[in-house]
């Protein structure tokens, strides 16, 4: 570059590039910073000296934009990308190997390069910024539609619990004065339907925290034992077999025993509703130095990626219409929050779904 004529449109050229790329920037789609990353691609090319054999490429952990070129070597300069002072990649520049050499990139074109770095760099950190605040914006809501909810379920779940207890004992009470065995079936569908409706509003009632907790240093064993009793005619019919591993006896938990066997029988019903016929439902527990560790596997076709951690959100179910309300998962995980521990599922070495829960072990 010989005249002074020269060197001032090169200038020009930087400082078109540098200002189109802000621009860029500034306008840019955070939904598809794809499209930004490309069209500053593109001005680069044009702010170098030798434009028409100009290489760039745009690296980052999520993107890789530009002449990706792998069978082309290239003398090239280089210029970091950093987002919240981490490196995240890089921009290059380059010219073929063949015809150039280092020397024939400007020292403007350094300090250019390093500008847009930094620029890329602030793009990204502004877009995570966005996506942080998405985030917590959508847990708000959630938080919002959650509470209300709550106050909702919790006066139907008072409005139905009186009704419901009329209904069971009037029914009782015509029951034994009827003889005829017809009637006393319809009056059994009656009982059925309404302890089935009366099962719900406990669930409602836990979901909203409207019981009481009552918590003491419990066996675990016993619990569990109690619990497969309860569903043995269910096992009975499906034709599945309850395998009991523990590490120990006297296992135990400090937590409200009306809630854990809540907890179980949620867990449990799941797994028969999903195990296959003459398939095993494994109930493992153990212990470490701070947890109690339940694991309730089945032997059903698992849950699906989609869904992951959904099945736990209230009145959110996999099941047709009809059979499932979607709160029993809902009401564990509350359960299980509400004790100081964790659930998560997980899919189970032999396929079917594994859930484990952590408890404090017992002060």
């Amino acid at each position: 570059m010989d005249t002074i004529e020269d060197k001032l449109k090169e200038r020009i050229k930087e400082l078109t590039c540098l200002y189109e790329i802000t621009s860029i920037i500034v306008n840019c789609d955070y939904d598809h910073p794809e499209i930004s990353l490309d069209a500053i691609v593109h001005c680069l090319k044009r702010a170098w000296l030798f434009e028409k054999d100009t290489r760039v490429v745009i690296r980052t952990k999520e993107y890789a934009l530009g002449d990706l070129l792998e069978d082309e070597e290239l003398v090239a300069i280089r210029s970091v990308i950093k987002v919240f002072n981490q490196d995240e990649g890089w921009i290059e520049v380059g010219y073929p190997a063949s015809r150039y050499s280092v020397t024939d990139f400007l020292e403007e074109e350094h300090k250019l390069l390093e500008n847009v770095g930094l620029e890329v760099g602030n793009l990204l950190e502004r877009k995570r910024i966005r996506e942080s605040e998405l985030a917590i914006k959508r847990q708000m809501e959630r938080a919002d539609r959650l509470n209300i909810m709550g106050e909702i379920t919790a006066g139907i779940a008072h409005e139905l619990n009186t009704p419901l207890t009329n209904i069971l004992g009037f029914a009782e009470l015509l029951e034994s004065r009827m003889t005829d065995h017809d009637e006393i079936d319809d009056l059994n569908k009656i009982k059925e339907n309404a302890i089935f409706c009366r099962e719900v509003v406990k669930k409602l009632m836990f979901f909203t925290c409207e019981v009481p907790q009552v918590r003491r240093n419990v066996l675990l064993k016993p619990v569990v034992e109690n619990v497969l009793k309860l569903l043995k005619p269910t096992f009975q019919n499906r034709r599945l077999t309850p395998v009991v591993v523990f590490g120990g006896e006297d296992i135990a938990v400090k937590v409200d025993e009306i809630q854990m066997t809540q907890v179980l029988f949620n867990l449990i019903m799941n797994a028969v509703y999903y195990s296959p016929v003459n398939g095993e439902i494994i109930i493992r527990a153990g212990e470490n130095r701070n947890n109690v560790v339940l694991e309730i596997g089945d032997g059903g076709k698992g849950i699906p990626g989609t869904v992951g951690d959904k099945v736990f959100e209230p009145f959110f179910t996999t099941k047709p219409t009809g059979e499932g309300t979607g709160l029993g998962l809902s009401v564990v995980h509350g359960i299980i929050t509400g004790h100081g521990g964790q659930i998560r599922h997980r899919a189970g070495k032999g396929g079917g779904t594994v859930f484990e829960i952590k408890l404090p072990k017992k002060q």
